[in-house]
């Protein structure tokens, strides 16, 4: 009876080590699982403009790289950026791409339609 006792609880020790090491390898994967995703954009699709400055704000959670229209811009640790763009009267396309540290993309575009203050009162 007690080496029954002994055996089972050895049995259950080397479980509970594997199942740890198990969650923990989750854990640390969960970039390459979960991977790059561009979220929270304050713009939509088709939106119209009657001022010709943008403020572009969101989050690109685990980006390395954010390219706003081919130009790169800042992100923080966290993955937000902030930046302000100009929109040309009439139709606009606004491409944001995001790099993780695998090579794996995420692009967003959104069509605008810009204007001026001159044009909004005709």
């Amino acid at each position: 009876m007690n080496q029954d006792i002994k055996k089972i609880i050895k049995i259950a020790g080397f479980s509970v080590f594997f199942i740890l090491i198990i969650i923990y390898a989750i854990f640390i994967s969960k970039d390459l699982i979960f991977g790059i995703k561009i979220t929270e954009v304050n713009l939509s699709d088709g939106a119209v403009f009657t001022d010709n400055i943008v403020k572009l704000t969101g989050n690109a959670r685990n980006a390395i790289k954010l390219t706003l229209n081919g130009r790169e811009i800042s992100i923080d640790q966290e993955g937000n950026f902030n930046e302000t763009i100009a929109l040309l009267p009439g139709y606009n396309i606004v491409t944001i791409k995001a790099q993780d540290k695998f090579g794996y993309m995420d692009e967003k575009n959104f069509r605008l339609i810009g204007g001026s203050a001159e044009e909004a009162e005709l």
